[in-house]
């Protein structure tokens, strides 16, 4: 519950109502998490209130409808220290379309995996100079600074990637090509003998009669 706990880390220094949360986690992470979405965040702070993590109270306004206004509790904090002192361990494997589209790519050929390749290449190569941007901008915002770098960290890994795919799939894909044709003729082959099997069937059924 990674975002449960981002609300949990939000609340340690002073209670707040849901659109300061939302307000204060997006100018924490900065433009590469993206937008939370308000729906999404009274859901979770539904839910910390039940768990117990997170206290609701209500503040009258005079000149606005009344607010609720959450605090962090004592097991609140105690959840928190519990999840952001222990080591993430990745679980979901490796999902990544461009992994589907090298699959893709490998079956129409080596021209397909080349423009494909040659595609993503520029694609990432765009979104460094963009990262790059987005660092000098948030150079004096510390977490926002990190997530820019790791984000400028993978895109570099993908850009690596491209190049093992070049050179260990290349040879996979022409072996695909080759192939194609011989199960084209196969199919066909099989389509006349089908035909010409009826045919004699046909012809034999003429002769009886």
């Amino acid at each position: 519950m990674p975002l449960h706990h981002a609300v949990l880390a939000l609340l340690t220094h002073r209670p707040n109502h849901g659109y300061e949360l939302k307000a204060r986690f997006e100018e924490a992470v900065g433009p590469q998490w993206g937008g939370l979405n308000i729906g999404h965040l009274y859901q979770i702070l539904e839910r910390l209130v039940r768990d117990g993590y997170v206290s609701r109270s209500q503040v009258t306004q005079t000149d606005r409808p009344d607010k609720n206004l959450y605090t962090l509790t004592e097991a609140g904090e105690a959840e928190l220290r519990s999840w952001a002192t222990t080591a993430w361990v990745r679980v979901g494997g490796f999902r990544d379309e461009l992994f589907l589209k090298l699959l893709g790519a490998v079956a129409l050929g080596p021209q397909a995996l080349t423009t494909l390749i040659d595609s993503q290449r520029q694609t990432y190569l765009s979104e460094l100079a963009g990262l790059a941007q987005q660092r000098r901008a948030h150079a004096d915002e510390p977490l926002v600074a990190v997530l820019i770098d790791a984000a400028i960290a993978h895109t570099k890994a993908d850009l690596g990637l491209l190049d093992s795919a070049a050179q260990h799939l290349g040879p996979l894909a022409t072996t695909q090509s080759v192939q194609a044709p011989e199960r084209s003729h196969a199919q066909a082959q099989g389509d006349t003998d089908e035909t010409g099997g009826h045919g004699e069937m046909r012809g034999d059924r003429t002769e009886s009669a």
